[in-house]
């Protein structure tokens, strides 16, 4: 009886750690997954690196992007930070 009373508050803390910090973080990766799978020709994104570049083609690990009319690069897929919407 004495090793549960010692070992509850330990599990207590591991459950309150689980719903509170791995739990949102594992739903909030597995969304942007979701997001950047979803990223299509034409849509805009913001990078890491906060440029707002719109996606000119869908390769393996990266986009073809165009920075301005004249500009264009490839971006890694994990340096998308979400997708731009105009606020217009």
């Amino acid at each position: 009886m004495e090793f549960i009373s010692q070992i509850l508050p330990f599990v207590f803390l591991i459950a309150i750690m689980y719903f509170v910090i791995i739990r949102p973080q594992n739903q909030q990766a597995k969304k942007h997954k979701e997001m950047v799978e979803s990223l299509a020709k034409g849509d805009k994104v913001v990078t890491s690196g906060g440029l707002i570049v719109e996606i000119k083609k869908v390769e393996g690990d990266f986009f073809a992007v165009k920075f301005n009319n004249e500009t264009e690069g490839r971006l890694v897929k994990e340096a998308v930070a979400r997708k731009y919407e105009d606020e217009a």
